[in-house]
């Protein structure tokens, strides 16, 4: 998420009615936003979702709601952000797989930009690949998956938030409404759970 120092700037400027500070406040989120909503978007719905579409939708209801949110801000603008998000998330995969669940479940093609894994794997090898690096990108892509997939959801989740959301933990505390003690020990647990499934696959020769 863009720095909060400017994002306080641009909320002040917001409240003392500047030109053009609300499109400038939520522009600065969009991207980060519509990342975050393509990391979570199911992998069968995404070929019906697009992201960019649920982001826009998300960024209307915030510029609907900023004066409730400016008036009791209750949660740092960009965790308030990521909260509409995931209450539109949670609304689209719930319509989505009530009326499309047969013919959409049977599709397996999703956008590169759905996969947790890409995002995980694209900060560990270099973005110019050869063959032989877009072949290992690739197996650690679905390695990381797979592991990931393995998991609970409290775990995936703080896995998603802390390593792919890059939120500090102090954000994910407030966040999930826990001390942040409690987080980062449940960010600890997430940790080693997901290290004994992938060295157990390693160790079982495991393959996709």
């Amino acid at each position: 998420m863009p720095d909060s120092l400017k994002t306080g700037d641009l909320l002040q400027q917001v409240r003392e009615g500047s030109p053009h500070a609300v499109d400038d406040l939520l522009g600065r989120h969009r991207e980060a936003l519509r990342r975050i909503i393509a990391l979570r978007l199911d992998r069968a719905l995404a070929a019906r979702i697009d992201a960019s579409d649920v982001t826009q939708d998300v960024m209307l209801e915030a510029s609907r709601r900023l004066p409730e949110y400016l008036s009791d801000p209750c949660l740092p603008f960009q965790l308030w952000l990521r909260q509409i998000a995931q209450d539109r998330l949670i609304d689209a995969h719930r319509r989505h797989r009530r009326a499309l669940r047969r013919s959409v479940d049977r599709e397996q093609k999703a956008p590169a930009d759905a996969s947790a894994s890409a995002v995980w794997a694209g900060g560990l090898i270099d973005r110019e690949l050869t063959p032989a690096t877009a072949l290992l990108r690739k197996e650690m892509e679905a390695r990381f998956d797979q592991a990931l997939a393995a998991l609970d959801t409290e775990s995936r989740e703080m896995i998603m938030m802390r390593h792919l959301e890059r939120l500090t933990n102090h954000e994910v505390a407030t966040a999930l409404e826990l001390s942040e003690a409690a987080a980062s020990m449940r960010y600890l647990r997430a940790v080693r759970k997901l290290r004994e499934v992938l060295l157990s696959r390693e160790a079982s020769g495991e393959n996709v």
